[in-house]
């Protein structure tokens, strides 16, 4: 079983910037991939971005060039760098892990863009 707890998410202007982070109860070195996924009102969930455990990594056409995923082994975390956020980058966001057995998420963090 594997937890993940997300956290950064927030209030902020568009133009802004946040870190979103995702920490996992097992080490990362037992995940396949981790990923960011977001789901705003109204709409079905989507992809943002994914890391693999060689990482690799690979992004929704809507956020490259502004999203930056990465991962720490050693503080088993992923991050999400959100560069020049958009009113539509507003939605609450999930940290996902596949491993070779299951799938997991977490329960999410809100990012609210203002104009």
């Amino acid at each position: 079983q594997v937890q993940l707890v997300e956290s950064g998410g927030g209030l902020v202007q568009a133009g802004g910037s946040l870190r979103l982070s995702c920490a996992a109860s097992t080490s990362m070195f037992s995940i396949n991939t981790m990923g960011w996924f977001r789901q705003a009102p109204g709409k079905q969930r989507e992809l943002v971005a994914v890391i693999t455990r060689g990482g690799s990594t690979n992004y929704a056409d809507s956020v490259k060039g502004r999203f930056t995923i990465s991962r720490d082994s050693a503080e088993n975390r992923v991050y999400l760098q959100m560069n020049s956020l958009k009113p539509d980058d507003t939605a609450v966001y999930y940290c996902r892990a596949l491993t070779n057995g299951a799938d997991y998420w977490g329960k999410g963090t809100l990012v609210t863009v203002s104009l």
